[in-house]
């Protein structure tokens, strides 16, 4: 049988076989993903909404540099996406979806250019999009889909200047830093991993002696600047909040033993195997690229691993390493020649990636909208708002039957909720006033008369109630149902108030002074 190498007709025959390969496999995966974002929407639609998500879409209606709790990005997200689609759930989250078309193309580019192999990137794109954490943080809108698109970009533009050594690419890198910026402050980390690629990389070092470095690092600072100037006029409360969270007075391993799982199941966990793998297998492609994906995952890996001997790490603050996490499982999968045991872990992990992969997405898409597992307490029915249009009616029907003029309340979640659902009906948190700074003042009126407070059922807020009211008459209580009972509200009349009902004190939560 005749050597390819030794016969030019077959030679030419067996590229032009790889090329459709190739552009079989990147056909492929753009399809795979279409169809991942479109069930997104049809789940967008149908899901209920989340409290938080209900919360972000009280700042879409007033737009600013700031919030108490996170930069703006989310906000101007859903701002864009109810222009588009109205003010319902599928508007809300609409744009979110969306995102997850150009963090596709991103990662894919990103991959491309490390490793030269186009089905290798499309392999990347394909698991991003498998993973729980990009569906999950697509569709329930939350500060982490424009972050993790951020952070796509900034890996893609980190290649550009790996691959074109001109400096140009390090103003794109700096805005990208910017744009994650004003998502979340947990971009802040991507300082840290770039600079620990250019001191790790010996041929990467002659950056730090040349001012482009040091002008994208302005340009990222010129995008976050607004977000500065916020917290400045608002005592710093949204940073003091997110940095007093590093604070390491306390010691516990409660936490520890949650953090992999969870990022397992995130992950969806073949591939979480293929991810580290490829991560833990440095034995393919150049220095630069390895070290670029490492330095993009476990520095900010290992402060929340520190973090979680703390206090509790929510899985989707590592939402920002999952780009890069992507590619180094599609190294797993397409470039690193395994042998033994671990060969046959990494080809089961391979084959159940997909089918996996999907079936974990619609199983608990479905979970999410309609229950279709008849759990106990579900998770799922207590963080969405499954229940609440029929309850938001009821507290509707009793708040006009006894003549308040508004509703109030004690927690963020719940005022949201209800304002989302009960869009003509004043609601107001009397409490933690600083998450409203951006918004109207309630009118001094709408408290003179009568108000139905709504809250836990299990907490008693008669006394509350009682120093700032001086009849305060309860009213039974209300639930939010899918089968069985998620929530239960206590209702309780007061009026003739006696002095200011709104507790402007510095929140609980943020560290003291």
């Amino acid at each position: 049988m005749n050597n390819v190498a030794d016969n030019p007709q077959a030679q030419l025959s067996w590229v032009g076989v790889a090329k459709i390969s190739d552009m079989r496999s990147v056909q492929l995966a753009g399809g795979l993903v279409l169809a991942l974002v479109g069930a997104r929407l049809i789940l967008a639609a149908i899901m209920p909404l989340a409290a938080d998500e209900a919360y972000y879409w009280l700042w879409s209606k007033h737009l600013s540099a700031g919030y108490y709790d996170h930069p703006p990005a989310v906000a101007f997200v859903i701002r864009a996406g109810t222009i588009l689609a109205g003010d319902s759930e599928f508007g809300i989250r609409f744009v979110s979806v969306l995102l997850a078309l150009p963090m596709s193309w991103a990662v894919f580019r990103a991959a491309e250019n490390l490793f030269a192999d186009r089905r290798l990137a499309a392999w990347a794109a394909i698991l991003l999009n498998l993973t729980l954490m990009v569906a999950a943080g697509t569709i329930i809108v939350t500060p982490d889909a424009p972050l993790m698109l951020a952070s796509a970009f900034v890996l893609f533009f980190l290649t550009k200047v790996l691959n074109t050594q001109q400096g140009g690419w390090w103003f794109a890198v700096g805005i990208a830093v910017g744009v994650a910026l004003l998502s979340k402050y947990t971009a802040l980390f991507f300082g840290v991993s770039i600079l620990l690629w250019l001191v790790l990389v010996p041929n990467l070092r002659h950056w730090l002696f040349t001012p482009w470095p040091y002008l994208g690092g302005l340009a990222a600072f010129a995008v976050f600047s607004p977000v500065i100037v916020w917290n400045a006029e608002h005592g710093w409360v949204s940073l003091v909040k997110q940095l007093g969270r590093a604070r390491g007075d306390a010691f516990t391993l409660q936490y520890l033993i949650e953090i992999l799982p969870v990022q397992v199941g995130l992950a969806t966990p073949p591939i979480f195997v293929l991810g580290v793998a490829g991560l833990f297998a440095p034995t393919y492609g150049s220095r630069p690229a390895r070290v670029l994906l490492g330095v993009m995952v476990f520095p900010l890996f290992l402060y929340f691993l520190w973090h979680s001997l703390h206090a509790r790490v929510e899985g989707n603050w590592l939402g920002p390493i999952y780009p890069a996490f992507a590619i180094a499982a599609a190294l797993a999968v397409e470039k690193i020649d395994w042998h033994g045991a671990m060969r046959t872990l990494i080809d089961i992990s391979r084959w159940l990636a997909v089918p996996l992969g999907v079936g974990l997405f619609v199983l608990a898409g479905l979970q999410a909208a309609f229950g279709v597992i008849p759990l106990h307490r579900d998770p799922l029915a207590r963080l969405l708002g499954a229940g609440w249009p029929a309850l938001a009616a009821d507290i509707e029907a009793m708040r006009i039957r006894l003549g308040a003029r508004c509703l109030i309340v004690d927690n963020y979640g719940l005022a949201s909720w209800l304002a989302f659902y009960l869009p003509q009906t004043p609601v107001v948190q009397i409490n933690e006033r600083l998450r409203w700074v951006n918004m109207p003042q309630p009118a001094s009126t709408l408290f003179a008369d009568r108000v139905l407070y709504v809250g836990d059922a299990d907490i008693d807020a008669t006394d509350m109630l009682r120093s700032n009211y001086a009849r305060v008459e309860p009213q039974g209580e209300l639930s939010r149902r899918r089968g069985e009972v998620i929530e239960r509200y206590r209702l309780d009349l007061a009026q003739a108030i006696k002095g200011d009902p709104l507790d402007r004190t510095r929140p609980l939560e943020l560290p003291e002074r």
